[in-house]
Formats: structure tokens, C-alpha cells, sequence
């Protein structure tokens, strides 16, 4: 898709489902805009859309706390 254009109906909501299984895979939004290539704030404004729920900035930190106390995460 050419950047900058309008994505409407059916090809906005495949690009939606896409999106939207790459963040929850794992990817984050500058990676999914990136691939697509696409702006972070229209990727931010396609997982909003869909409903998907965002992750923190920073990614999940709980592992790090876990190894500073000491502790192994498994």
C-alpha cells in the first residue's frame, strides 16, 4: 500500500486483523508501522480501533524485578 493513502472497508480491516495479531504476538507498534510501512500514530490509531489492549511503554518489565530480588522467573 502506497504510504500516505486512505485505507477504508475491507483492505482497513485486513490490514486491521494483521496488525493487530502482530502486536499481540509480540511486535511493538514502531515494529507493526514499520513492516507496513506506516506512521506509529495511524498503527496506535488501527489497534485502538480494534480494540486491542496496548502494552506499557517499556515492554513487560516483571522478568527484571524478578532477577534483581534474586529470583529466577521459572
Amino acid at each position: 500500500m502506497d504510504k500516505g493513502k486512505q485505507i477504508t472497508g475491507a483492505a482497513r480491516e485486513e490490514l486491521m486483523r494483521e496488525m493487530k495479531k502482530q502486536y499481540e504476538n509480540g511486535l511493538s507498534i514502531r515494529a507493526v508501522a514499520e513492516a507496513h510501512g506506516r506512521s506509529y500514530g495511524f498503527v496506535h490509531q488501527v489497534l485502538t480501533e480494534a480494540g486491542v489492549p496496548l502494552r506499557s511503554r517499556g515492554g513487560d518489565r516483571s522478568h527484571r524485578r524478578l532477577e534483581k530480588a534474586g529470583r529466577s522467573q521459572r
